[in-house]
């Protein structure tokens, strides 16, 4: 690949360096945010609110292993100008970078693998932006200088390589332009097809797959639970001990990390407000389960899931079908319930390709790289044909 070099020597512009979100400004960082859409409710993860209580967790629990480290650009009158959130990365817990096998090939090599350098959102596959481009500048001219930025701190520092994760389209447009090979992946999201209803978004579905779904929600319907949507400036700090309490003990059930203290979802939940979406079911006014999502102007974002007893169906329930219904209700055009998960596919949630760019400092890895990207390809195109083709729509 051609290097892309950033050269402030004979530029106005300036590089500095940000160690925190909180270092930049909320108006500023907001500019930057509307330069990616021109809606109010923006991307719930890029945000300075999300990045900045999540950096408090890992200041905390350095183990956690994501330092930031965002590169800010401000033009010649000094005006903030781009930023690309970037952290420094001593393992691969909580990035899904999916490069697995790699630390191991940079070792016979005789190379460290970390650090590395990341742009994506801590715990949170997500597609979204990350090149921000403050509103009203030409972006086909910063996010270049960006992606140049990203690759001379690469170097700097020595790391082995820069990982942009889970790209939208047009900052893997950017991100191909400049060179980097992109690497496909597949997730299942929902979209919204002007459906007025719940209902008439199953009736696209075969008779089969429409009656099995319609059976999931009566159980829950008949079970005498009652479910309830709240948003994040209504969910008092007690409430959010149970929902935290479901959200820890569900993960370390199931033997994973449950990254995030009570703490981080407090603050969130206050500052993000509206943007904060929580789906509950009570027992006798007892909160037992609970799916915490996040949303924008364009989608709806599912992140975490926990419970304190297992009921048949409450899980796909507050995960899926109360989502859906929100989206419907809110008009918004996408579904995104979260990585991985072939189930999904059978409540009509379409596979999509997700986006990730790599530079990779070795030249010698950086071909072998960029080979095995080409040759997981075909299998990854391969993967989401054939599960498009258990959609439970007549029409699939």
């Amino acid at each position: 690949m051609k290097q892309p070099r950033f050269g402030l020597a004979s530029s106005p512009m300036k590089l500095k360096i940000l160690t925190h979100a909180e270092q930049l400004s909320a108006l500023d960082w907001a500019a930057l945010q509307s330069g990616a859409t021109d809606n109010p409710l923006r991307d719930p993860f890029c945000s300075r609110a999300f990045l900045a209580a999540a950096e408090r967790v890992f200041a905390s629990d350095p183990q956690l292993g994501w330092q930031a480290r965002h590169l800010c650009l401000s033009d010649a009158e000094g005006m903030v100008a781009a930023l690309l959130p970037m952290y420094i990365r001593t393992h691969s817990f909580g990035d899904f970078s999916r490069d697995w096998g790699w630390p191991d090939a940079w070792e016979r090599s005789g190379l460290p693998y970390y650090p590395k350098l990341v742009s994506g959102m801590p715990f949170t596959p997500s597609p979204g932006p990350r090149l921000l481009v403050r509103s009203g500048l030409p972006r086909e001219e910063w996010a270049p200088l960006l992606i140049a930025a990203a690759v001379a701190e690469t170097e700097h520092l020595g790391a082995s390589n820069w990982q942009c994760l889970f790209a939208d389209e047009p900052d893997a447009k950017a991100l191909t332009e400049a060179g980097l090979p992109m690497r496909r992946g597949v997730q299942f999201h929902w979209r919204n097809r002007d459906y007025r209803s719940f209902d008439n978004f199953l009736a696209g579905f075969t008779a089969e797959k429409r009656k099995k779904l319609k059976r999931e929600r009566r159980a829950i319907a008949e079970s005498g639970l009652q479910i309830e949507t709240l948003h994040g400036d209504q969910i008092s700090a007690e409430l959010w001990q149970d929902i935290h309490r479901q959200y820890r003990n569900t993960f370390a059930r199931y033997g994973n990390y449950p990254a995030f203290p009570l703490e981080f979802f407090l603050e969130v939940g206050a500052a993000l407000g509206q943007q904060l979406v929580v789906f509950l079911a009570r027992e006798n006014d007892r909160i037992m389960a609970s799916a915490i999502c996040y949303r924008d102007s364009q989608a709806l974002y599912g992140r975490h899931w926990g419970c304190d007893r297992v009921v048949p169906g409450l899980h796909f329930e507050l995960c899926f079908y109360q989502g859906i219904e929100y989206c419907i209700a809110h008009d918004l055009q996408r579904f995104e319930p979260g990585a991985q998960g072939e189930h999904k596919l059978a409540r009509g949630f379409e596979p999509v390709a997700t986006w990730c760019g790599f530079w990779i400092a070795d030249p010698r890895l950086r071909r072998a790289v960029n080979d095995f990207i080409r040759r997981e390809d075909s299998a990854m195109q391969h993967y989401a044909v054939e599960a498009s083709t258990h959609l439970p729509f007549r029409d699939a």
